[in-house]
């Protein structure tokens, strides 16, 4: 339950306690959001059996009929309504929310971590709410300017090349020494600029001199395939005559070039 409640209501949103790095401005925008929301948005939903004047009434969410005395969830900032308890949970994540805190927008209730990305980014490393006019912004998500650096040297990569390793951002030298796959053909890594080709788990670079059958060396690349014992030929013919003591290939299909990330 404490880490769920970390989770929907994070303490760095609402005191700048959790948050020591920010500039004074930075403070004075958190002061001014966290007050905003209390005194706009914040309720606690209300567990209560239903009152007889709203036997009957739907539930807010499901539409499903609530009767007299049946479990209900009452939302003060959301009128005269009722939830069935299962229902009562956010908008967003769908996480339940009865007896906990609660935010309230366009008629809809969110737990308090995506109830405040509606309106300010979220850091993905540090996980605060960005008030910089400035952040970097790849792959969806969003970081402060300072915060967006590699994930194994942590050298800043603003202006810079990376490549997203496990959803975080990898400078090209460190995902070439630790992550990047041997081509099959060279041996050597196929490295962030090189074009990839896969095929049954095994990797080789894209470039005619690698991805190519075994036998007559004729380029790959968009083009059917097949395999014999791990290694790649342009037809069954060629598959053959590589070895003809063999009778059926392992298999038959074609394979995926993929594009380095940027």
């Amino acid at each position: 339950r404490a880490r769920a409640l970390l989770q929907q209501l994070p303490p760095q949103d609402c005191d700048e306690r959790y948050c020591p790095d920010l500039a004074e401005e930075e403070r004075k925008q958190l002061r001014a959001f966290s007050a905003r929301r209390r005194r706009e948005a914040l309720g606690q939903g209300l567990a209560c059996p239903v009152p007889g004047p709203c036997h009957g009434c739907p539930c807010k969410k499901c539409g499903r009929r609530l009767n007299k005395g049946d479990p209900g969830i009452s939302a003060s900032r959301l009128g005269n309504q009722f939830w069935h308890p299962s229902c009562f949970s956010c908008h967003f994540c769908h996480q339940p929310l009865v007896d906990l805190i609660y935010f309230q927008q366009d008629g809809r209730i969110y737990c308090g971590r995506h109830h405040a990305e509606l309106f300010r980014p979220r850091c993905a490393s540090c996980d605060q709410l960005i008030f910089m006019e400035e952040c970097i912004e790849a792959e969806g998500r969003r970081w402060h300017l300072e915060h967006f650096c590699c994930l194994e040297c942590d050298v800043p990569l603003c202006g810079q090349r990376y490549v997203m390793k496990s959803g975080q951002p990898c400078c090209c030298g460190c995902f070439e020494s630790l992550f990047a796959e041997p081509c099959q053909a060279c041996g050597d890594p196929i490295g962030a600029d090189s074009e990839e080709a896969t095929h049954q788990g095994l990797h080789w670079h894209a470039r005619a001199a690698c991805f190519c059958c075994s036998l007559c060396r004729k380029p790959l690349r968009g083009q059917p395939l097949t395999s014999r014992h791990g290694r790649l030929f342009c037809s069954e013919t060629c598959s053959l005559g590589q070895d003809a003591s063999s009778t059926t290939s392992d298999s038959s299909d074609s394979a995926f070039a993929s594009c380095p990330d940027s």
